[in-house]
């Protein structure tokens, strides 16, 4: 599978609003011309991983523009329009918000001064409660109406999301996008390095067989506070760690996994060296058995000024491609709670009080394996019909999720990424996809 790994767009409106006004639009041009030269020569993008800053100041408009260009960034790629993953950047937090909310203020103030020991504890307490946990995430709003057609939007209950993706030889890809913004633009200021908190509720990360976790996240661990425990956990968890934020492209290759930092799409202008830039990354499974493996091919790809072109960072050696082996050998599932059939993890269990219902399925080797609801929402067709649900009008969607009873007592005082969000992993929960597919089908009539 090819992927392609961009971060910090920065749409930046009224800018970005009139594309013949915008100073960032050749640079996007520029980018999408070379982007259309590697995929001729690599093969089509099976996936779209965008790690934060989509926006500048988490404006609706901006994300209209946002989407736009995305599906036009992933028609050139062949990568179909719903296998986008995204997460938050500090600029998808409007910082408004939280300047005119004394109570947004106050809870972001009540984690961010416990202790550290203490500091989980503290975000679990706040997060649980029905009104400061809201209140943490209402300057994500524009971002999760932006975010749910992905799948990728975030509540209170799921502060994170992930999703399994399947390559060759019995191999899932298990995608988390994790939230780095929890605390972002206190009091509405500008973030400093070690001000923000990620937390072990994010980083469970769990080491199934026959798995290999890839984590997307915008800041990178020199912006945690509790940096050095999520590092350790990157390091011993997950094989393929994406970041942003920093505008800096960077590659670490180790053993056992490998580091991406990446360029900015659009940093800016007044940014010395001035350097945006993208990422491909192949991961192509090999070997069978105890020697099976996946070889990781990147392809770090920047711009350089004059002539104005998009050109490789080459190797030492001088080679326009990096590569590097992980070790994925073949092993037996886990049996599951209460005996059944095998268990693959819940990886990413919610702050909800009931665990999500696992489902059954059989992986190209032939094993029985299981799935929680939400990462089977990365399933081609799944994600296909996620966001044509997303695409019908606000009542549609409330119809549908009536007519299945997919809506629970209070629900429809929750925000719609929220509301429908859960409803469709209830649906997949309850193994009613296919009503939800039959009842889109009749609204696009």
């Amino acid at each position: 599978m090819l992927m392609l790994h961009i971060s910090d767009i920065h749409f930046k409106s009224p800018d970005c609003l009139d594309p013949w006004m915008d100073p960032d639009a050749p640079i996007r041009t520029r980018m999408m011309r070379d982007l259309t030269e590697q995929v001729r020569k690599q093969g089509q993008v099976g996936a779209i991983l965008i790690g934060g800053d989509i926006a500048f100041k988490a404006a609706l408009d901006e994300y209209q523009t946002a989407r736009a260009w995305i599906q036009q960034l992933a028609q050139i790629s062949g990568c179909p329009k719903e296998r986008v993953f995204v997460v938050p950047g500090n600029h998808d937090v409007d910082r408004g918000v939280i300047k005119g909310s004394v109570q947004i203020q106050n809870v972001q103030h009540a984690i961010a001064s416990t202790e550290l020991r203490d500091r989980e504890w503290k975000l679990k307490q706040q997060l649980r409660d029905p009104t400061t946990g809201r209140l943490l995430l209402d300057a994500h709003s524009a971002y999760n109406d932006f975010a749910a057609p992905f799948g990728c939007q975030i509540w209170p209950a799921k502060p994170f999301w992930h999703q399994d993706l399947a390559l060759e030889g019995g191999v899932a890809l298990r995608i988390y996008g994790l939230t780095s913004t929890i605390l972002s633009g206190r009091e509405g200021n500008d973030d400093k390095e070690r001000d923000l908190y990620l937390s072990p509720l994010q980083t469970v990360l769990d080491p199934a067989p026959n798995t290999l976790n890839l984590v997307l996240c915008h800041h990178p661990v020199d912006w945690l506070d509790d940096g050095d425990a999520v590092d350790d956990a990157l390091t011993t968890r997950a094989h393929f760690h994406l970041f942003g934020h920093k505008h800096r492209q960077r590659l670490v290759m180790d053993p056992s996994y490998v580091r991406f930092a990446a360029a900015a799409v659009n940093p800016s202008r007044n940014e010395k060296p001035y350097d945006p830039g993208y990422n491909l990354i192949r991961l192509q499974v090999e070997g069978a058995g105890a020697e099976r493996r996946v070889k990781v091919e990147v392809w770090q790809r920047r711009m350089q000024d004059n002539p104005e072109r998009f050109i490789s960072i080459q190797t030492n050696q001088g080679s326009e491609v990096f590569t590097s082996t992980i070790s994925v050998p073949e092993e037996a599932s886990i049996p599951a709670l209460g005996g059944g059939a095998d268990y693959h993890g819940s990886a990413g269990a919610t702050l909800d009080a009931t665990p999500p219902v696992d489902q059954a399925r059989e992986d190209p080797s032939g094993t029985q394996v299981v799935q929680d609801a939400e990462a089977t929402m990365g399933e081609e067709d799944t994600r296909d019909l996620l966001y044509r649900f997303w695409s019908l009008t606000s009542s549609q969607r409330r119809d549908i999720a009536m007519t299945l009873g997919l809506l629970k007592e209070g629900d429809m005082k929750l925000p719609e990424p929220e509301r429908y969000g859960r409803a469709l992993i209830l649906a997949a929960e309850l193994k009613i996809m296919d009503k939800v597919a039959a009842e889109v089908a009749k609204m696009e009539v």
